[in-house]
């Protein structure tokens, strides 16, 4: 039979914000030994067409087409601005991929549209995930969602500011202001940057959440955004850092991620949390920088904040099999060591981390992969997360603002939070 030609489109734009044989024993597994296509729908981590995700993915099913005959791999690269909103149009049309590398399952997994993991992966493929990664993709113990990319989140300071103001990097919640304060003193624009706006306001918050020990949601899994030690956070973020003018001339509310990462490469931020991409962008700019922990009330945070990317596996195009064998091996110690080398993220699988940890070529890593086992995700396995995210993206900034009260603004999160819940 004459090969079909693979189509693969894309577009290029800047990133977010990481085989053995399939189970078989599955009920209802579909897929002979006729030709397939398998469509995959995946989001771009890269920031130039030299780096394009759609090298990497090409790379990827080149190699396994080799070795795959009757199975064709159709990939197709979404910014981030659009693969998760691309992904739902398809699906809502009734032409779903067979995997969608996206930022989000539970939706999916709660209208039954998704395969399990374990319907598709081989026994060790599951087994050598990160376990806290395993465990934020499950749905009522059942894992849809397999995390494809990860990073932690560390404070990040300009050493050679800290050296003119005689500095060492903060431990505590009252070193990092007393540090802010000497930044300050010196004429440093943006002593602390505290990126609350609409980009990643979520992340941001988190961070801090945790370092004052608290979350958005409690022991029990249930939302708990204006708990005592959420409130006691905030308050002390307005009092001690916004409301003394340590935070920048820009509102908090108002200062986006990406933006507070230019000012840190441009040298005119003291300190602010970063993921591993800020490394790249700091040297760029010729900034001597070095890394700590997260400072907590009485000594470093003991939590950080983890991201996960996901891939999916829809069912209906019923090609459990094929998708299964082919996600077997994108999980291979290889291919995630390639992907999270070529875009300065943490691999997803055990193998692949500890290649990583000794490896001196991934020496700048290996302080956010040292954060990996205890870092705590954002509670995607909740369908309520997505309506969550957005409103504390557009809303907590506000917890900050001169005449605010924290207390409030976290109660009114609270509340949609709780009614998003219900609905779901």
């Amino acid at each position: 039979m004459q090969r079909r030609q693979r189509r693969r489109t894309g577009t290029i734009a800047a990133g977010s914000a990481l085989g053995l044989t399939a189970v078989l024993g599955g009920c209802g597994l579909t897929g002979g030994s006729e030709d397939v296509t398998l469509k995959l729908v995946a989001a771009e981590y890269g920031d130039s067409a030299a780096n394009s995700s759609q090298k990497y993915w090409s790379r990827v099913a080149d190699s396994y087409e080799s070795n795959h005959s009757g199975v064709k791999v159709d990939v197709t690269v979404y910014s981030w601005n659009d693969v998760d909103r691309k992904v739902k149009e398809l699906v809502d049309a009734g032409q779903a991929p067979d995997m969608a590398q996206i930022g989000s399952y539970a939706d999916y997994a709660a209208k039954n549209l998704l395969y399990q993991a374990d319907d598709l992966l081989s026994i060790s493929t599951q087994a050598d995930f990160a376990s806290q990664l395993a465990t934020a993709g499950r749905v009522k113990d059942v894992q849809y969602g397999m995390p494809f990319a990860a990073s932690t989140r560390l404070l990040f300071y300009n050493k050679g500011l800290f050296s003119k103001a005689g500095l060492t990097p903060p431990q505590t919640w009252k070193d990092l202001a007393a540090d802010a304060a000497a930044l300050k003193a010196e004429g440093v624009s943006y002593p602390y940057a505290l990126p609350l706006g609409p980009e990643e306001a979520q992340a941001e918050t988190m961070q801090w959440l945790l370092s004052g020990g608290g979350g958005y949601t409690d022991s029990f899994g249930t939302y708990g955004l204006d708990s005592t030690e959420n409130v006691a956070t905030f308050t002390w973020l307005k009092d001690e850092l916004v409301d003394k003018g340590l935070t920048g001339p820009v509102a908090p509310g108002k200062l986006n991620r990406a933006a507070a990462f230019s000012a840190f490469a441009d040298g005119d931020v003291g300190m602010l949390n970063g993921h591993p991409s800020l490394m790249k962008m700091a040297k760029k700019g010729g900034v001597d920088y070095g890394m700590v922990r997260m400072p907590g009330h009485n000594g470093p945070s003991k939590y950080s904040m983890g991201v996960a990317d996901w891939m999916t596996a829809f069912k209906q195009n019923g090609h459990a099999r094929q998708v299964g064998e082919f996600l077997d091996f994108v999980y291979s110690e290889e291919n995630v060591l390639d992907f999270s080398r070529e875009y300065d993220l943490l691999p997803v699988t055990n193998s692949a981390s500890e290649a990583m940890s000794v490896g001196e070529r991934d020496a700048g890593l290996k302080p956010f992969l040292d954060a990996l086992p205890q870092s705590e995700t954002y509670p995607v396995g909740r369908t309520s997360w997505a309506e969550v995210a957005a409103a504390v993206k557009k809303h907590i900034g506000e917890a900050v603002a001169p005449g605010s009260d924290p207390a409030r603004v976290l109660g009114g999160l609270e509340s949609t939070a709780t009614k998003a819940d219900s609905r779901s």
